[in-house]
């Protein structure tokens, strides 16, 4: 039947053989022939399952139709029909939205597993499927991958496609379908996969953690909140990350540091990006009462494959920065080089390293400089999506803001995390 740019309306319920040259046309008196021209529809793929959703649900609609005909139908107000026929389009939504699990991977072992391609990042897919819930399959025992949906496609080499995927008959190998063709690429060759899709919720993803430690013999005690939420679209990145560490001592917060930020990134060719972030702080150790900063960052990828990817930056950061004793606010230029190093192992459990350090020369004024460091290891408890670990943290800042201010914090805390997407 074709669906695109027209298409033949046809019975939707089977007749006897005899009667077959009455249409459902004529049945109901109407003039004309059965065949319609519609503007081309964008979704085929809607437009197809609604089709089948009618043909397979033919007993349903033909009582339908016979109660809207009968008496009892012409006792219900307008708003009563409009309101069943609103949770008939309803159902036939949500009922469509659960049955797009079409995407599949064929398995090494030729199995073929049919469901929902969440993402592919540091050489695991996650995988969606009816019954069995979300599972991980590793790249190396996926043989190829088909799917009709828009997917966004890293390469090694910093390449991106935008495009779907098309089986093929070399083991280990992938059709890539654009507009202009279809490109045949390794699995190996991939390094990130995520779907475009169009709802806001689909395109976030996230993680909170929440740690604490506390020692009797001091009777000091420490609670952390950290986490990030994050949006993709095509060629673009959107975080909103925050770090809360209170350390308690005889019921009294004795030194808090506090850390939020929200930062775009925008993918560029030869595995480069370029970040722009701007951020809140806050140390009572190192005497900063508020500092707020804008880093302007061009990022490259070192090494970008199925278990690490590492990356450095550089660029400047402006800074104002406020003391506690609010003696002397500075506003201040510096330079900012990153280097941020995360690691996968599909392991059991499954364990997640990252670690990142930034070190800040100040150009307004010298010699002050700034050093950040970050390391979280994380291992999987449950299912992927639960992760326990620790988070530490290391600062130092030349010249505090205040004068009597340490040049040293850093912290450890045991956490617990959940992701989320």
């Amino acid at each position: 039947m074709p669906l695109h740019p027209h298409f033949t309306l046809i019975p939707l319920f089977p007749y006897p053989a005899e009667n077959k040259h009455k249409t459902l046309t004529k049945k109901a008196g109407l003039p004309g022939p059965a065949v319609h021209k519609l503007p081309p529809f964008r979704n085929d793929k809607a437009l197809s399952y609604c089709f089948s959703f009618i043909n397979h649900n033919s007993v349903l609609i033909k009582l339908l139709f016979k109660f809207a005909s009968s008496s009892t139908c012409t006792h219900l107000n307008r708003i009563s029909i409009h309101t069943i026929l609103f949770f008939i389009s309803l159902f036939v939504l949500v009922h469509a939205g659960i049955a797009q699990k079409t995407d599949t991977i064929i398995h090494i072992n030729g199995n073929v597993l049919t469901g929902d391609l969440k993402k592919l990042v540091y050489g695991v897919a996650t995988w969606k499927m009816d019954g069995m819930g979300t599972i991980s399959v590793e790249e190396p025992k996926i043989k190829t991958i088909k799917s009709d949906k828009l997917f966004e496609i890293k390469m090694y080499n910093g390449f991106i496609y935008f495009g779907s995927f098309d089986t093929s008959n070399i083991p280990r190998m992938v059709n890539i379908v654009v507009t202009n063709g279809k490109t045949l690429v390794h699995l190996e060759e991939i390094v990130e996969i995520y779907p475009l899709r169009k709802s806001f919720w689909s395109r976030t993803s996230g993680n909170f953690s929440l740690g604490a430690n506390f020692s009797k013999g001091s009777n000091v005690g420490t609670i952390a909140f950290s986490g990030n939420l994050s949006y993709r679209k095509r060629k673009s990145y959107y975080e909103f990350s925050w770090d809360d560490n209170n350390t308690i001592q005889a019921d009294t917060i004795s030194s808090s540091k506090t850390d939020i930020n929200f930062a775009w990134q925008r993918l560029l060719k030869n595995n480069w990006s370029t970040e722009v972030a701007i951020g809140a702080d806050q140390n009572s150790e190192l005497g900063t009462r508020l500092r707020l900063g804008l880093n302007v960052i061009g990022l490259r990828d070192i090494s970008y494959n199925n278990w690490n990817r590492l990356y450095t930056g550089a660029g400047l950061s402006l800074n104002r920065e406020i003391p506690y004793d609010e003696s002397n606010i500075t506003n201040d230029l510096a330079g900012i080089i990153q280097v941020v190093w995360k690691v996968f192992k599909y392991t059991q459990p499954k364990v997640w390293v990252d670690a990142n350090i930034s070190f800040l020369p100040y150009i307004t004024n010298s010699p002050r400089y700034r050093s950040v460091f970050n390391l979280n290891p994380k291992v999987s408890i449950f299912s992927d999506n639960f992760k326990v670990g620790f988070s530490f943290y290391y600062t130092y800042d030349s010249k505090p803001a205040s004068t009597d201010a340490s040049t040293t914090d850093y912290g450890i805390n045991l956490e617990l995390s959940y992701s989320l997407h």
